[in-house]
Order: C-alpha cells, then structure tokens, then sequence
C-alpha cells in the first residue's frame, strides 16, 4: 500500500540537488555514496548488485563499490570484499556497475591493493609492504619490504585493474590511501614507511607511490572515466604517523592531478565511529581548510542525518559532496526524500554499526532501521515498496517495542487493517530503555521513526495501557495474531558461561538489567557486573552506575568487557571509557558464587578461585522471552478455528532474544510474509570447475 504525499523541497536544501562536475562527469547532485563494505562481495554478487541499484534508485549520485582487491597479493579474507584479480572476475564486478547505472546513478570502483593490512589466508601470497614489518591484523605473519621492482610490478597490476574496472562499465575509479588498509597509505605514513631510497624518508618521497598510482590511472582511463583519491588526513597517531600538516601538503602537491578527493580521519574504527562515542560530524573539523587546496571538488563523511547540517558544509566551503556509507544503509532514498520535502519519512541512521558487523563477520549487510538491507534481491523487498495485501484479514500486534512496531508499520503499509495493543503508555520497549543509558539516546530514533509512521497510516489502531490475555485475543475478532511482548532480563546468572542457575547465598542483592531500567539502584555501594552477555549492555551500565557514584568492577569472561563490539568497531573505546570512569575490569573471570558481601570468580584458563567484594551483583547474562501469552494461546487453539484466528505467531524478542536489530527484522518480515507462500531465500551458488 503505498500512498503519494505530495511535498515541497525545503528552499534551504537546494544546495544539495546543484549538479557537481567531476572530471568527464556530472553528478546530478551533491549525494555521494562513499565505498563500504558489506560482507558479501564476490561471494553474493546478485544481492550486492540489487543492494546498490536500490540506493542508486533512492536518488545517489554516486554509489561505490566496496574495496576490490586488484591482485591475489592483496587477499582480504575472512573478509569478503569485491574482487578482481583476472578477467575472470569481470563478469561479477560488471553486474554491479550495471545495477547502479539501471538505478540512475554514476558507478565508482574502489581498487585496492591492502599491501601489509593483510595476511593472504586464502592465497597463501607473502604479503607485500614499504618495510619489513607485521601484517596489521593479528595474524602472525610478516610482510617483506618491497623492492623497487615489486613496486614497479604493483603498479601495473593496478594499471591492470584501472582497465579492467573501464571494461566492467564503471565511470569513476578509486585510488585508494586510506583507513590504515591501503598500501597506498602505508607508503606515504612514516609510520609503517622506513625506507631509505627514492619510495622512502622524506615526504615528497613517501608521497612517490601515490603520485604514479594517480598519473598511471589518469593515463589509462583517459577521459573515459574520473579518477578518485579516497586519502586519509590524519591518521590521529602524533608525529609517529601520517598528519593533518603533511596531508595538507600532499594535497597542496596533487592537488590538480585527480578529479576528485574523497577525505577520511583516522582509521576504520574512527572514520565509523558509533553514535556512542561520536556526534554527527564528527570530522568536521579535521575536513576544514582542505577544499582550499584544491580546485577538484571534495568530498567526506560524518555519519550525515541532518539535511541542515549537510547543506551548511556546502555552504560553508567544507564540502562539494556529501559522502555517506552508514545513512545511505539506514535509508537508501534518503536523498529523494529530501528532494521531496519528505525529511520526516528519514530512517536516520543511529550510528549502532550493527552494519559493520557484517563486513567484520563475513556476512550480508543488516541494519537496524532498515530491515530490507541486504534482502533486497535474496528476499525481493524494497526499503519503499511493500508487497499488497492478499486478503482482508485484520491482525492483532500485541507489544509496541521494536518488532510490534515495525510489524504493524509494514502490515499497515501492506494495506491490512492492524491493532497495535501495548500495555504501557509508551511506545518502544527495550529501545526506551536502552536509549536512556549513557551514550545511546540515537538509538530512540527506532522509535521515534515507527511511531511517526504509524500516525500516517489510517487503517492501523495504537491502543496503549492495553493489558491482553488469551481470552481477550480469543474475543477479539482479529485473523491473525502476532505476539511482540519482548523479553526480561535473568538474574540467576545463566547465559553463555553458566547454563544453570548460580548458588546465591541469603540476603544477597541480585539486580537485573530490567531493574535499573525500572529506577531501582544497589543497595551499597560496591557494585559487581557480571558481563556475560559480550554484547554492549554491561560496559554501558557499569558506566551508568559509576557516573552516579558506584564503586563498579565489571567481571567478564571474555578478555575484554563487551567482546563482541569489536564487531562494531567500539571494542577498544568501550574499555578506554571504562578504565577512565575508574571502574575495575576483571577480564577472563566468571562468576560462580554469590554471597551476601562478595561474588566468587574463577579464573576462565587456570580454574583458580577469588573473591571480589560486591554489595550487590547486575547479572548481565541471558534473558528469558516474556511468552505466557503465547503460550497460553497455543494451549487454547482448539478454540482458534470458533474465534476465527487462522495464525498466532511470535515475534522479536518473545520468539528469541536477541538484538534490537534482529526484532526489527523479525517484525518486518513476519509482515511481508503474512498471506504469502512460502519462498525460499535466493543464493548463488558458485560454479563448479570444468576439470579438477
């Protein structure tokens, strides 16, 4: 069901729809997809191509790819990036260029050769750096200093991926020096560049690689594409690396050879950096002064949501182009929906990164407002376009946290007539809560989205203080039935280290997550955190308790206090907070024993035992699915054919706890797949060798 709103562009963003000229080409407005990862590359190549004709549909300029390693030296796995090393990945890398041009949009190829950032696991190639040092990830691997010739053999494998990229259709191309990946960079960061001939010391000479990289891709491409340098400004290491004054300078050198400069601050993690620790532009300051230098147009991110803030960079001469990785995945027309006068409609991204966690677990792209990323062609959603409603059924949606939200929003975008039934007076579940705590009031935006929606949507019903048992749903008139009402927090310390409950001792005071939400503090001050969730939530609240002047010890037995954000890029920053705030991290520790003044810990490798005094414990482990409803209504579905209820079915957290991102799916996708036949998820499936 979808509805025309007619809507006029704000006068103060037209700055944004002005064309851009970018060497041979012209970008038809100031919206510049950067390249990003997506954790499906040249293993899901259909998905990834249907992933970017979206966004170029959605009113992108440009729309990149993600790296694409130019040779087998330069091999990303684990990572799963783009590829092409041989003639033979261009049919692949063609398929990608060709859905972005369908979509309306100009397509830019981000080659790259990762010189010492990678290992080489799958190719088993020594990997290949300015000087004889470690590879940048953790493997224990080395890369040798390469000769002079090496580099003359680098540069024509890059030539040859310059010619191949003009062979797959793609109208900009990248030259790559950026994120602390790049071999590029490598050169030119004195940092990893201890050389001491013509490629090495000082900067003119560390800049020798990049130059020629530039000029030899000029030289190919010869007008019939643009050329790009993605360059990182500051890699925010003190004089030990590459810094803002000698950027300024490699820029004031280079300044005219490429046609366009696309700016970076710092490495990956700090380009990308969550809304927990980093505000909207973020980088502004560090991209101040840089478009002076050059009359090329300029381009940067800052994980950009305000349409204000986007045209005041332009404005100001900080930008020609608004570059966007993160926004362009919460919402991929949120270029049209401005252009529209439609900024209300904006899945604004929340800076969670749950994206980058599928580059960093080599799996396909998700997000947390927008359930149809990477679902695009495996499943045939579109982040605008819901598929009709097949019947007149009426659905009930009890629960208005993440996935009641979004499943009455899209059934009601279907067409069907819906109830959202919420026992409480606010709207949002968990993400009210969470987006509460310390660093994360973004993440409201979940919220604040779908409830937005739904006010437009006249044939969905929001019933809040609406308490519903299986009885009032069996009464209810409504076919089907969907079951949102989310999950609460244990506190007998079961999860992934204990699977039973823990001995707790008399008098001992045991708090939940769910009890601070609800306003309820420890009774003294010393206060144990029990992280065995891995996820965010312990490191924020022990920040949370220490910020209101708890004496705080986090006990984890991971080594590190919320492990798995090292897949949101914010592992390192979590614990720099930690030890800041004061709060004592006992890392390789679970706990195994509470009493009334102290839990006891076992060493997770040695199985030694020690005592840390604790007042009381936040148990921060496994939750439990808040089903009784559920439950009671399949125990009652003898009754459900007199009542006229064709399905009942859980959603969200009731189905399975797990992450905010994952009820918002779940929601979604129990909406699109109401009424629907069955349809399994489409994959590629890699073609078998002639011979073997």
């Amino acid at each position: 069901m979808d509805r025309p709103r007619p809507t006029q562009r704000d006068p103060r963003h037209d700055v944004l729809f002005e064309p851009v000229t970018i060497g041979p080409l012209v970008a038809k407005n100031r919206f510049f997809q950067v390249p990003h990862c997506n954790g499906m590359g040249y293993r899901d190549v259909s998905a990834l191509a249907r992933m970017r004709e979206v966004k170029a549909e959605g009113g992108w300029a440009v729309v990149c790819t993600e790296e694409v390693e130019i040779h087998p030296t330069s091999d990303l796995t684990p990572a799963i990036e783009g590829r092409l090393w041989s003639d033979q990945d261009i049919p692949a890398i063609a398929r990608v260029a060709e859905a972005i041009h369908r979509g309306g949009a100009l397509a830019g190829i981000e080659l790259t050769h990762n010189g010492m950032s990678t290992a080489n696991l799958a190719s088993r190639e020594v990997p290949l750096g300015p000087s004889a040092l470690p590879v940048l990830s953790s493997h224990p691997v080395q890369a040798r200093a390469m000769t002079t010739d090496d580099i003359a053999t680098l540069r024509g494998w890059h030539r040859a991926a310059v010619r191949r990229s003009l062979q797959a259709g793609y109208d900009l191309v990248y030259v790559y020096a950026g994120h602390g990946l790049a071999g590029a960079q490598h050169f030119l960061s004195p940092r990893y560049n201890l050389r001491e001939d013509q490629y090495g010391g000082p900067l003119a000479n560390r800049m020798r690689l990049l130059r020629e990289l530039i000029e030899e891709t000029l030289e190919e491409v010869d007008g019939r594409a643009a050329v790009a340098v993605r360059l990182c400004v500051d890699e925010l290491t003190g004089d030990a690396g590459l810094t803002r004054a000698e950027t300024a300078e490699v820029i004031g050198t280079l300044a005219e050879l490429p046609d366009l400069w696309d700016f970076m601050v710092g490495d990956w993690p700090n380009d990308s950096s969550t809304s927990r620790f980093s505000p909207e532009a973020v980088h502004t300051e560090h991209l101040r002064g840089l478009k002076q230098l050059t009359s090329k147009p300029v381009v940067g991110v800052g994980r950009f949501t305000s349409p204000d803030t986007m045209a005041e960079h332009v404005r100001t001469g900080i930008l020609d182009l608004i570059g966007a990785a993160r926004p362009s995945i919460a919402d991929p027309f949120l270029p049209s929906k401005i252009e529209a006068g439609r900024t209300g409609d904006i899945r604004e991204c929340i800076g969670c990164n749950i994206c980058v966690s599928g580059d960093e677990t080599s799996s396909p792209l998700r997000c947390t407002q927008n359930p149809t990323m990477g679902e695009e062609w495996r499943r045939g959603w579109h982040p605008e376009r819901m598929n009709p409603a097949r019947s007149q059924a009426r659905v009930l949606v009890v629960g208005a946290g993440p996935a009641g939200l979004e499943a009455a929003r899209a059934l009601g975008r279907r067409g069907y007539d819906v109830a959202l039934l919420e026992a409480g007076r606010q709207l949002g579940g968990r993400v009210l809560d969470e987006a509460a705590l310390p660093g994360l009031r973004a993440w409201r935006r979940v919220v604040d989205y779908r409830e937005q929606q739904l006010e437009g949507l006249p044939n969905v019903e929001l019933y809040r203080e609406s308490e519903t048992s299986a009885s009032d749903v069996l009464e209810s008139g409504f076919d089907h039935v969907a079951i949102a009402t989310g999950a609460r927090w244990r506190g007998d310390g079961v999860g992934r280290w204990h699977t039973r409950p823990l001995p707790v001792g008399d008098g001992t005071e045991i708090l939940t997550p769910d009890d601070l939400f609800a306003g309820v503090r420890p009774a003294g001050r010393s206060v144990l955190v029990f992280d065995d969730d891995h996820y965010y939530l312990g490191g924020v609240l022990a920040e949370l308790l220490r910020s209101e002047g708890y004496d705080v010890t986090v006990a984890t037995s991971e080594p590190q206090v919320s492990s798995w954000t090292a897949n949101t890029l914010e592992v390192r920053r979590i614990q720099a907070r930690l030890l800041r705030a004061g709060i004592t991290l006992l890392t390789g520790q679970a706990v195994v024993a509470v009493h009334r003044e102290k839990a006891t810990l076992e060493c997770v490798y040695t199985g030694e035992r020690t005592d840390a005094v604790a007042r009381s414990v936040v148990m921060v482990t496994a939750r439990s699915s808040r089903s009784t409803l559920y439950e009671d209504l399949l125990a009652r579905r003898a009754e459900w054919g007199d009542a006229g209820i064709a399905s009942v079915t859980a959603i969200g957290d009731c189905l399975a706890p797990s992450t905010i991102a994952a009820a918002v799916y779940s929601g979604h996708r129990y909406a699109r797949e109401l009424d629907e036949p069955e349809v399994l998820v489409r994959r590629e499936v890699t073609a078998l060798a002639e011979t073997y």
